[in-house]
């Protein structure tokens, strides 16, 4: 069986570094940790001048940031980070699975639970065993990892971002799509606000929709958006609506009751639920 960790290359965060530092001291030393945040737990050997793992070596980083991850690349450790058109960058955290920014704002919560967890809770509103779904901002992937987990039959997933796509491929956390891991998921570059228009009517059983925030993608919220997000859905059909709480503090503003209101004219029967909007799609 080929070795995930030697085909992606090792991940260090600051805490796997401060091990391999702590083991330099009594080098050479053999330690067990984590080279692919927290999948799985391996023995490396620390050496005075390198690391060793599985034959090969490697290099002590001269800096180590918290909150960041650092790749392989081809002779040299690098932050997994991109810059485009924004700052792309995978973010370690206590939890082991990671979150992403995007020109520093967190995509998802990470403050009292694990994002991998949060995903899975929320897929569970929907109840995949069976059906086909769409899952209309596909980020890092934890919510087609937890329908794919749960028994959907397909999943359909769009991610505008290319950067997004790449840290993927990094992320031990985020599954494998079409043609190299798992066929029932098809996941494309693209932004589903409009390919949602080219999806056949009532050809979905469920949704999960976890956009970036109104400021920076409110045409996801659009009551245009949503009257596609209807149409697509079969009768019955269940969505999971991400919102978070944003300004509520400062200006008295609620989203998630502003886009209950929204999904209410477009056909669906909401509640509010923890951070989002539980809709079913009226017969």
């Amino acid at each position: 069986m080929t070795d995930p960790i030697k085909q992606r290359g090792p991940l260090i965060t600051l805490q796997v570094h401060e091990q391999l530092l702590a083991a330099r001291t009594r080098a050479p030393c053999e330690i067990e940790c984590s080279l692919d945040l927290e999948r799985s737990r391996v023995n490396v050997e620390a050496r005075a001048d390198v690391w060793m793992y599985s034959d090969q070596t490697f290099p002590y980083l001269d800096r180590c940031n918290d909150r960041t991850i650092y790749y392989w690349k081809e002779d040299a450790f690098a932050p997994v980070q991109r810059f485009t058109n924004s700052l792309i960058k995978l973010v370690s955290t206590q939890w082991g699975a990671p979150t992403f920014e995007i020109d520093g704002i967190k995509m998802l919560p990470t403050a009292q639970i694990s994002p991998f967890v949060d995903a899975q809770q929320k897929v569970a509103l929907i109840q995949p065993r069976g059906k086909t779904i769409l899952d209309t901002c596909a980020g890092l992937g934890y919510f087609a990892n937890w329908c794919l987990q749960g028994g959907a039959n397909e999943i359909v997933s769009f991610e505008k971002n290319p950067d997004v796509l790449w840290l993927r491929t990094l992320n031990p956390w985020s599954p494998e799509g079409s043609g190299g891991g798992d066929s029932r998921l098809n996941l494309s570059l693209g932004d589903v606000s409009e390919h949602i228009t080219t999806l056949p009517t009532a050809s979905f059983d469920a949704a999960l929709h976890d956009p970036p925030r109104f400021g920076i993608a409110g045409e996801l919220y659009s009551q245009a958006f949503y009257a596609q997000l209807a149409r697509v859905l079969r009768p019955k059909g269940r969505m999971f609506h991400y919102t978070g709480t944003p300004n509520k503090l400062t200006t008295g503003r609620d989203v998630p009751r502003e886009v209950a209101t929204r999904l209410q004219r477009a056909g669906f029967e909401t509640r509010l639920h923890g951070d989002g909007v539980l809709a079913t799609k009226r017969r």
